[in-house]
């Protein structure tokens, strides 16, 4: 057997291996010294890990409490286990029915409004050409999104109170003969709530849509133009057709988070004599679990819902990689 002459004892490597020992070594040196070239970067991202573990890892463990019945007194691991009973309390409540079809109602609505406003608006908006108007445009549509709902339910409960601005109009032009206490109606609860979402957030969605419209090629529209599209045409066949990945995932994304109805939002709005139609998911969760001091119950109702999500994510996925080759993973 030959011995290596480098070492003198061992079986020789051929040439193959030690091309690919040096190849590892090489790229391991290589990526190091990247890493230190973005060192500050990379502190960052560090920075953004360590955060991403502390506060949605680590409490992870909390989960267990939905197959336990956990008391405050006692810390998790002394809590008795129960398996899925409490699952099968929250299918067998009497509030399940409410429950679901409120949440369901106000994000399936908020889903198909909603999420096609926001592209509609970065179209039209994009083929504005002066410059200091779309800016204006722009800065007013974006700005009830840096209002915190606690500030914007204030605003609403204002507007929509019985001596509000609302009523104050409607009672100018005859549309109504007395006041109306809006937030005080059931039938009127999900309007504002969607609506509302709607006006907070379709400027800041649409930044995501504008982005994406920046980076199709002018040499597309030049050629819809000599081809004799209009504005529209262009729209439909050349803008739209280009951000087409973008919207696809957005979409999967928003059909993930179906069963968030913007807790928030939904808790500043909220008050006893719209509980029938505001009463959702999130509410519920908070109500059962911080309110009437049920956390287990309340803990297996939210991974009931987050476990829910996950599959609407996948199928929300698979079939966009089916319809048009695009998906988030």
């Amino acid at each position: 057997m030959k011995k290596n002459s480098n070492t003198g004892s061992g079986p020789a490597l051929s040439p193959q291996a030690a091309a690919r020992i040096e190849t590892g070594v090489g790229n391991r040196n290589s990526l190091w010294k990247r890493l230190l070239a973005q060192k500050h970067l990379q502190t960052m991202a560090l920075l953004g890990v360590v955060w991403m573990i502390i506060f949605n890892y680590i409490p992870m463990y909390g989960v267990i409490i939905a197959f336990k019945e956990y008391n405050i007194v006692k810390s998790i691991a002394e809590a008795p286990w129960v398996g899925l009973t409490h699952f099968r309390e929250f299918l067998d409540d009497e509030n399940l029915g409410n429950v679901i079809k409120n949440t369901l109602g106000i994000s399936l609505i908020k889903l198909f409004i909603g999420f096609p406003l926001p592209i509609i608006f970065a179209l039209f908006l994009n083929e504005v050409r002066s410059v200091r108007f779309k800016k204006s445009i722009q800065t007013i549509s974006y700005l009830p999104h840096f209002l915190s709902w606690v500030v914007l339910g204030g605003i609403l409960a204002t507007w929509l109170a019985d001596v509000g601005i609302i009523n104050n109009i409607l009672l100018a032009l005859n549309v109504i003969d007395q006041p109306i206490s809006y937030l005080a109606e059931p039938s009127y609860f999900w309007t504002i709530v969607i609506s509302s979402d709607i006006w907070k957030e379709l400027g800041w969605s649409a930044i995501i849509y504008l982005a994406a419209i920046s980076g199709v090629s002018p040499e597309m529209y030049e050629a819809a133009t000599i081809d004799g599209a209009g504005r529209f045409q262009k729209m439909w066949y050349v803008t739209l057709p280009a951000i087409k990945s973008t919207i696809s995932i957005l979409f999967i994304l928003s059909v993930s988070g179906v069963l968030n109805s913007n807790f928030d939002q939904i808790l500043v709005l909220r008050n006893s004599l719209n509980d029938s139609a505001s009463n959702v998911i999130d509410y519920y969760v908070y109500y059962t679990g911080i309110l009437s001091g049920r956390f287990s119950y309340s803990t297996a109702v939210g991974l009931l819902k987050s476990v829910i999500a996950l599959i609407l994510l996948l199928i929300a996925n698979n079939v966009s990689r089916k319809i048009n080759d695009t998906s988030l993973f």
